[in-house]
Parts: structure tokens; C-alpha cells; sequence
């Protein structure tokens, strides 16, 4: 599995594509709000001659989720979240406007993850772990056989997740890091949804949070 990463809007979110041999594809988090955003993802695609098979988004906060309705329009897949994300996806066309982005369309999923139930798409099997804290819904999806983690916002290089959002506690999200990402091997890549990429050995050994 490939990992492709662009970074979107103004909280710089990180949008990542995860494409295999087969050239199937599937989104996360798409923060695309501006046309030229659009094309950036909607060019890379093309050019890559990827299939576009399964949108997914690892939380609902705004900035994750700009580009829902553009991919659906595009590509017409299947749109999966966790269930506990749901209110937190609907909540955001409230106050959008206010955070600068009034042509929000919003999307709604057409279905739900089950941490239990593997993803696949192409040749490749994705592990859903269920790591609330940041948000209620929040999951992170893990690629065994690449060492990758598509992390969302639940822990940084260096940092965490913020806690202060409606749904967020900072004890779960604490064990949600130490149940189903230190649980992982250090050598595992995480790809967060905002800056660099880290290891779980980096944090591990020297993330100030978690020492």
C-alpha cells in the first residue's frame, strides 16, 4: 500500500490517499475546500490512473471533512464513519460560516465502521481501531504489512490531540493512545492529520504527553 498526502485548507489538515497495486484508492479525510484544492486531488488521481473505491474520514471535525461532498460528487463511493461521529459531522454546517468556510456543502455518510470489520479495498486490508478522546467517533485505520498508521488527530509528533472540543476528554483520549497506538510496534509510520509524520518508537521514547 502507497501513501499519498496532501495538506488542505487553513488548519492545514493532512488528506491522504491509500492506493495499491490494483489502483484502487481510497480518501481520508479530505480537507479540499477551495477549487484549486479540488483539482489538486482530483489531477493526482487522474494522473496516477487511480479507481477511487471508498471515502473515509477518521473524525468529523471541520477541517477533515471539507471535501466529503466533493468526493461523492466525483466518485460516487460508499462514505463510512464511526457512528459515534455522526452528530459530530452534522453539527458542522452550524458553524462553518463562522470559521470561514460558507460553501461547506455538507454529506451524509452511507454507512458506519465497525472496529471489528476490516476495510479492504484492491489487495489491501485495513485494520479499524476505535480511539476516541479527540472526538467521539474517532478512528485510526492501521496497514500491518506497511507499518502504517493513518492517525487523524490523535497523536502528533510531539504533541497530542486537543481535548477541549465538544466530545473530547483527555483521560480517554490518553488511553486511546496507549491502548491502540503504543500497542503497535515501533518501527509503524503515523501519518497525523496535521504536520509530519512520526514513529511509534519517537513517541514512545520522547512524545512529553506520554511520559
Amino acid at each position: 500500500m502507497t501513501v499519498s498526502g496532501f495538506t488542505f485548507n487553513a488548519f492545514s489538515e493532512n488528506t491522504y490517499l491509500l492506493h495499491d497495486a490494483t489502483g484502487q484508492c481510497v480518501i481520508v479525510d479530505p480537507g479540499c475546500y477551495s477549487r484549486a484544492e479540488q483539482e489538486a486531488l482530483r489531477s493526482f488521481i487522474e494522473a496516477q490512473s487511480l479507481e477511487v473505491v471508498l471515502l473515509l474520514n477518521t473524525h468529523c471535525h471541520i477541517d477533515h471533512v471539507l471535501g466529503n461532498q466533493f468526493v461523492l460528487d466525483s466518485y460516487k463511493v460508499p462514505f463510512l464513519i464511526h457512528e459515534a461521529d455522526a452528530a459530530t459531522l452534522r453539527s458542522v454546517p452550524a458553524y462553518a460560516p463562522s470559521y470561514g468556510f460558507p460553501a461547506y456543502s455538507p454529506a451524509e455518510p452511507t454507512g458506519f465502521l465497525t472496529p471489528a470489520e476490516p476495510m479492504r479495498f484492491g489487495d489491501t486490508e485495513l485494520e479499524v481501531r476505535f480511539a476516541p478522546g479527540h472526538a467521539p467517533g474517532h478512528v485510526v485505520f492501521y496497514h500491518a504489512p506497511t507499518a502504517t498508521v493513518i492517525g487523524g488527530d490523535v497523536l502528533f509528533q510531539g504533541s497530542i490531540g486537543r481535548t477541549d472540543l465538544p466530545g473530547g476528554d483527555f483521560d480517554t483520549l490518553i488511553s486511546s493512545i496507549q491502548t491502540q497506538l503504543l500497542t503497535l510496534p515501533d518501527e509503524v509510520t503515523v501519518y497525523p492529520g496535521h504536520g509530519p509524520a512520526t514513529t511509534i518508537g519517537a513517541e514512545r521514547r520522547t512524545n512529553p504527553f506520554l511520559n
